[in-house]
């Protein structure tokens, strides 16, 4: 069964964004190609029982089994060792990606507290779009009560685009919600 954001994005935003920018084709449309979710460790990296509780909150939160990233350099002021746990990285693609956008946009951000909307300038020049939330327990999977200490993750969002209006104009449409200009 195909995602609910997916149908939506081919029968509708897809074409939208043809007509407004005046494309030739639909496939030239801007497009969500991977999402990415980093969660950094730290030194908590070493001890198996954070990785592993880690580990099990990031795959309830993307259906996924995370891989564990390791430290390249040995950096005495970070205190890290060459080949160490750092943290633990989830590169989303096809379905899966569309039903993680659908939870995050529509549940996840939300239930953030004090939440004013995400900043339109985490683009980069090729047109993805970066940002950090600070609790990974925003999302409904993870239990509260189960979370020994609240973690932060960065989100990559990887476009098909080299236009940062592109992009921007994508996100909107699939509900984003962004900080308007003129809003304090």
């Amino acid at each position: 069964m195909t995602p609910r954001l997916k149908e939506i994005f081919y029968k509708e935003i897809q074409p939208a964004l043809k007509t407004q920018f005046g494309l030739k084709n639909l496939n030239m449309s801007p497009k969500i190609e991977k999402i990415v979710l980093n969660m950094g460790l730290g030194l908590d990296g070493n001890d198996s029982k954070i990785l592993k509780s880690c580990e099990e909150d990031l795959a309830k939160i993307t259906g996924q089994k995370p891989v564990v990233t390791k430290f390249k350099k040995s950096v005495a002021n970070f205190k890290t060792r060459q080949g160490s746990n750092a943290g633990l990285k989830v590169t989303l693609r096809k379905n899966r990606m569309y039903e993680f956008l659908d939870r995050l946009v529509n549940i996840a951000l939300p239930r953030i507290k004090d939440f004013r909307g995400l900043s339109p300038k985490g683009f980069d020049k090729f047109g993805n779009y970066t940002f950090g939330i600070k609790e990974h327990i925003i999302f409904p999977e993870v239990s509260f009560d189960r979370a020994d200490k609240v973690r932060g993750m960065d989100i990559i969002i990887k476009i098909s685009s080299d236009n940062k209006e592109h992009s921007l104009a994508l996100l909107e449409k699939l509900n984003f919600p962004f900080i308007n200009k003129g809003v304090n």
